[in-house]
């Protein structure tokens, strides 16, 4: 069995219960995933989503997979589901007293997340929007005491940002306002996926629950000079990136597959 993000934090949680910062991190990756939602009937255009319900000690919860393979194998084949990412499935379910029954007996990482669970975790999240703020960067440091929980946070939500920048840095800044803090500089982002980034990234932020740390975000073009005297102090992150396209073979070129000829 391949093993998912959701079943490597759901073990972290589980090998060490006392740890909080593990528990928050199952929640941060709950939130990050895509899941799919059993649901009634297949999904159609205008009707809303109706999902499946289990009620366990007169509490009711939706049936949910991290992977279409793992919600098949539940249902004992094909099914209708909806797929969307833990957020979402959360801010649906917010305060109507459900839960989440994850991954029940096809994966390690089965859990009931109860409904109390699913309204902390919105309200985490409400919290999380972005803000734009205007100061000029005076000088940059190598990141120094940045919890570990953040660094995890971070390193989860990078994780899947393929395609939507070269790189990220983090790094100490102190800036001409006076103010001071760690900022993350994304260089070679897409302009369409800037705004994403920054709304995951402040999501990974709030549900790190670091106090007193504060993280921003810089966009730049790769040949900015901030980006080139941010590579000489900052923690670089090297973002996934798509595969390229191959090139179609040339006519004749594979010699298992001769052209044929008419």
């Amino acid at each position: 069995m391949i093993e998912t993000p959701l079943d490597a934090a759901h073990a972290a949680m589980e090998a060490a219960p006392e740890d909080g910062a593990l528990r928050v991190a199952f929640y941060e990756t709950l939130a990050a995933v895509d899941l799919y939602l059993s649901t009634d009937r297949e999904a159609e255009p205008g009707l809303p989503v109706v999902p499946a319900v289990v009620e366990v000690d007169d509490t009711a919860y939706v049936l949910v997979f991290d992977t279409e393979a793992r919600l098949a194998a539940f249902c004992g084949g094909p099914a209708p589901y909806s797929a969307m990412p833990g957020r979402d499935l959360a801010l649906m379910l917010a305060g109507q007293a459900t839960g989440l029954a994850l991954n029940l007996d096809v994966a390690p990482s089965a859990i009931l997340v109860p409904p109390a669970a699913v309204d902390w975790l919105v309200e985490v999240l409400g919290g999380a929007a972005p803000v734009a703020v205007v100061a000029r960067p005076l000088r940059f440091d190598a990141p120094i005491g940045v919890p570990e929980a953040l660094l995890r946070a971070l390193d989860t939500r990078l994780a899947r940002t393929e395609g939507a920048a070269e790189a990220a840095w983090l790094a100490a800044v102190d800036y001409d306002d006076g103010s001071a803090g760690h900022v993350l500089a994304f260089t070679g982002a897409r302009p369409e996926a800037e705004a994403a980034l920054a709304a995951s990234l402040a999501e990974a932020a709030a549900l790190a629950g670091v106090e007193g740390t504060s993280l921003d975000l810089l966009f730049l073009d790769p040949t900015d000079p901030v980006a080139a005297r941010l590579a000489r102090v900052a923690l670089r992150f090297d973002l996934p990136q798509p595969e390229p396209a191959a090139a179609p073979a040339a006519p004749g070129s594979d010699p298992d597959r001769p052209p044929i000829l008419r």
